[in-house]
């Protein structure tokens, strides 16, 4: 047996890498809990390990006294001097137990407590192993599915890939060869939950980061990334080499870069852009392949309206709203696209309507215009600091035309309450 233990213990450090303390601690366990289950729990009951033989002895501690009172817990000191010649009456002194008295009951259960708490200190070295594997790509094999959900291999345990971390429309079978981005990883009573993820945007970060040497070794930076997954991304690009370009570094020579990483999620489409400090320089670059007029900017707000030419509107805001909300989530700014005629047809109208106003004329209806202020609305609202910035507008005079503007707003809801009513009595 002692022979067959060492061989164990060997065994589970060598294949399942748990430490030799902890195996040996948890057989001295396993033995106490069983000699105690056998013996009574209210007995002091110790389990010595030795490595050179392998054997595990079991010792119950005694007191010794003079007068025994409870054989369970005392000793005399003529059977104590046997054992230990200078014990003494006061002394606790271990007495060694027949292993072969815990009988097949106590020897199975012994085995069971072994079995368990190597799983569990199993289950922890994987759980300690991959925590640091969190937010990184991993290779696994498709075991099985559990409805939609894929569960993984990872050669020492299992993942889950959750149908809602799947790229859309992509398929697997069993057996197939999947790479996935370590979404979050916890304990749980069965082990190590881990959950993986294909759609994150940090995946899409990682891939390139392995494509591209020059992102690995600091010298190209992925500054921000968005994605709508196996349909179109965008990423932020900047070089602290001057003589690096980091769109070029990125789809590499013939595009075999970007390639390998598009062929991995499925045909997604990736666009590169060069990242700028310059909010409006990137926004620019953020909606490429669109060509961009004009670029008004609200720093405090985090907006901004891009102007475009009329034949450039679609494309600028992409199949479904898609171009523009991903640059919108790269740039971490609201855009707001509009094409070149709407600016002329709302340009047009807020002069028509300013220049109603009697203190308003053409060239401060302009200058209105371009200050931010362009309906009756925002006019009514504007600070009047905005206003007297204006040149030839005083104090007393923006009160008059915020005046007037509210006046116009109130008989404009005035006329359309009459035809609300009038089309109400035709029907």
């Amino acid at each position: 047996m002692s022979a067959e233990l060492l061989r164990l213990i060997d065994m589970l450090e060598k294949d399942k890498g748990i430490k030799r303390e902890i195996i040996v601690e948890t057989l001295e366990s396993a033995l106490v809990s069983a000699a105690k289950k056998a013996y009574g729990h209210n007995r002091e009951i110790e389990a010595k390990f030795s490595p050179e033989d392998g054997e595990i002895l079991l010792y119950e501690y005694r007191k010794i006294a003079e007068t025994i009172t409870d054989p369970d817990k005392e000793i005399s000191l003529e059977d104590a001097k046997e054992m230990d010649p200078g014990a003494e009456i006061g002394d606790s002194i271990g007495v060694k137990l027949n292993m072969e008295d815990l009988g097949r009951i106590a020897a199975q259960a012994a085995k069971q407590v072994i079995m368990q708490k190597m799983k569990d200190a199993e289950r922890e070295i994987i759980y300690n192993e991959f925590k640091t594997k969190q937010g990184e790509v991993v290779t696994g094999t498709v075991r099985r599915f559990e409805g939609k959900n894929i569960v993984v291999d990872l050669g020492k345990t299992e993942a889950y890939l959750l149908v809602q971390d799947q790229i859309p429309r992509e398929n697997y079978s069993i057996s197939d060869r999947i790479r996935a981005f370590v979404l979050d990883i916890s304990q749980s009573g069965k082990g190590p939950q881990i959950l993986l993820s294909r759609t994150h945007e940090q995946f899409l970060v990682k891939l390139f980061k392995m494509e591209v040497p020059e992102i690995h070794e600091r010298i190209v930076e992925i500054k921000n990334a968005a994605r709508e997954p196996g349909a179109r991304a965008k990423i932020a690009v900047y070089s602290s080499d001057p003589d690096v370009d980091p769109v070029g570094a990125c789809v590499g020579m013939k595009g075999a870069r970007v390639q390998s990483v598009v062929q991995e999620l499925r045909g997604e489409k990736i666009d590169i852009v060069p990242w700028s400090s310059d909010p409006v320089k990137f926004a620019v670059a953020a909606l490429a392949p669109a060509k961009i007029s004009e670029v008004m900017l609200d720093e405090t707000g985090k907006s901004m309206q891009v102007i475009v030419p009329d034949d450039q509107l679609s494309l600028a805001i992409g199949r479904k709203g898609q171009n523009v909300r991903l640059a919108a989530i790269l740039t971490k700014y609201k855009i707001d696209i509009i094409s070149e005629s709407k600016v002329k047809e709302t340009k047009e109208e807020a002069h028509r309507i300013f220049t109603s106003i009697s203190e308003v004329g053409e060239k401060t209806a302009e200058m209105l215009y371009n200050a931010g202020v362009k309906s009756l609305d925002s006019l009514a609202e504007a600070p009047l600091e905005i206003l007297v910035k204006i040149p030839g507008i005083g104090p007393k005079m923006a009160e008059r035309i915020k005046i007037e503007a509210q006046r116009l707003i109130e008989l404009q809801k005035g006329t359309a309450q009459e035809k609300g009513m009038a089309q109400e009595s035709n029907g």
